[in-house]
């Protein structure tokens, strides 16, 4: 007995979001590792590069990313998309074994209110009309209102790269984040055009003699490497149970509104589905307030903690020491 197409495309996302909900996990434990011998990437450290837990979840997100652009080809967006909620389920979960990070019960509550909220979204998104072409997608990625977003991304993006990263990237999760999603609503248009025209040039109406093509493939690549290299600190700096639900709503969101300006997704649609957008987008908003306001904290060092080596042979390593530790402030002046 075959399966049908939406079947198909099923089956096909709930196993891209399980494996992308996965690969969150192996990617931190991968960046933990690395982080113990070497720079660690929160500051600027790629020693992770070295460490073969976190290739592992390069390869798992890889597959997932595949799995989820082959389950469009099968099913309606509307089927596929929502489904992606579900590696938040996945990565929570499994960070909650393997990692002991634990989430708060209000933190559980912002979580199915982020969910609730994308999904409601893409319920009423409309439907966009695909184009033909790729010089079809360049004259619209090039129309005044798509430049005025893609400007004012990058602006943003250097904005958060040179001044907030310095001063909040170890504090605010948003400023890592925001650089991913930024540059992530680029990607997904830049990766739209390459599928058209790998999938008009199998049809044998050949899209790779284009510039449009090859400037496109460009950008994806740009953005991915930005997206990844971020993406990097966010999970090596903050609990995986906050990144991985912070940046799907924030990544979602940005690609639904670039995709509105690009496609004029909202030129054939009625008040009663815009004002749900709109509802959903309150909705996303103030999950994600509560997921960033309940959020782990770790724990700080104690203070007045101070650590003597008693030994005359400055050689020996810290186990072969005698130690005297202080755990008290009264004993100096901070």
């Amino acid at each position: 007995m075959g399966f049908s197409d939406n079947s198909k495309g099923l089956i096909l996302a709930v196993a891209s979001s399980a494996f992308i909900g996965s690969s969150f996990i192996l990617k931190k434990k991968g960046l933990k590792r690395a982080g113990s011998s070497g720079t660690r990437a929160g500051v600027g450290g790629y020693t992770y590069l070295l460490e073969p837990l976190w290739w592992a979840g390069m390869i798992t997100m890889i597959v997932g990313e595949v799995a989820n652009f082959v389950a469009y080809v099968y099913a309606p967006a509307v089927l596929v998309t929502p489904l992606g909620a579900l590696s938040i389920i996945v990565s929570a979960c499994l960070a909650h074994f393997m990692l002991k990070e634990r989430i708060q019960k209000m933190g559980v509550v912002g979580c199915v209110t982020c969910i609730a909220g994308s999904v409601v979204i893409v319920i009423h998104a409309p439907q966009e009309q695909t184009p033909s072409s790729v010089r079809e997608i360049w004259t619209l990625a090039t129309q005044p209102a798509f430049l005025i977003y893609v400007a004012a991304t990058l602006s943003i993006v250097l904005a958060l790269v040179l001044h907030f990263e310095p001063r909040y990237g170890q504090t605010n999760i948003l400023v890592y984040l925001g650089i991913c999603s930024l540059m992530g609503s680029l990607t997904v248009v830049s990766i739209k055009a390459i599928g058209i025209a790998i999938k008009l040039t199998l049809d044998g109406i050949n899209q790779i003699a284009y510039p449009q093509t090859w400037f496109f493939l460009t950008v994806a690549a740009i953005c991915v490497i930005t997206q990844l290299n971020y993406l990097n600190k966010a999970l090596d700096t903050f609990n995986t149970a906050i990144v991985s639900p912070v940046y799907y709503v924030m990544f979602t969101t940005l690609t639904i509104i670039a995709s509105v300006i690009m496609f004029k997704d909202w030129s054939g649609q009625n008040a009663s589905g815009i004002a749900s957008e709109i509802c959903g987008f309150i909705t996303v908003l103030s999950g994600t307030i509560i997921l960033h306001a309940t959020r782990e904290q770790e724990p700080p060092p104690p203070v007045g903690t101070v650590t003597w080596y008693v030994s005359g042979d400055s050689m020996k390593s810290p186990e072969e020491e005698h130690l005297i530790t202080l755990r008290s402030s009264e004993y100096y002046e901070p």
